[in-house]
């Protein structure tokens, strides 16, 4: 008996050691999600609406898929802007959802992905700050950083009292 519990324990502890070291290896899940570890995120929809309307920033929400290339190339030369990320943390409450919501306000042109959507505080989504394509008005592809980037000083420049 014992020459087979011996055995089998000393195998069931290398498989454990493996595993922790495995998971060790894995970088943490946080609400960036690789858009900017240094950028302050909400959670959902409405906490970024309750935010924006009590701090009166625009809410920027970013609609992405992990599968998805251009989301990907995107994402990288987003995080990598460092304009974009001091904008994105300093004047704007920041959602990033990894999800298709039923919410009609983030799709208004459709279903696609990457969309960013600005909402301003008084919780209008902002229809008029658009991307330069006419089938996919708010998508943005990464050679179109610089439109991200006066669409966001377009978006945190308009607050509800100007319009």
């Amino acid at each position: 008996m014992l020459r087979v519990f011996v055995p089998l324990l000393l195998f069931l502890v290398a498989v454990t050691s493996s595993l922790a070291t495995a998971i060790k290896k894995r970088p943490p899940q946080t609400l960036s999600r690789g858009w900017g570890d240094d950028i302050t995120w909400v959670q959902t929809y409405e906490e970024g609406l309750y935010k924006a309307r009590k701090s009166n920033k625009p809410l920027m929400v970013i609609l992405h898929l992990e599968d998805c290339k251009y989301c990907q190339a995107l994402k990288k030369v987003f995080a990598e802007n460092d304009e974009v990320q001091a904008m994105a943390d300093k004047d704007f409450i920041m959602l990033n959802l990894m999800h298709e919501t039923s919410d009609k306000n983030l799709a208004p042109d459709g279903k696609y992905v990457p969309r960013i959507i600005f909402v301003d505080p008084s919780m209008t989504v902002r229809a008029d700050i658009t991307g330069r394509y006419s089938n996919r008005l708010y998508t943005y592809e990464p050679q179109d950083i610089q439109i991200l980037i006066n669409s966001m000083n377009r978006a945190k420049r308009l607050l509800p009292a100007e319009l």
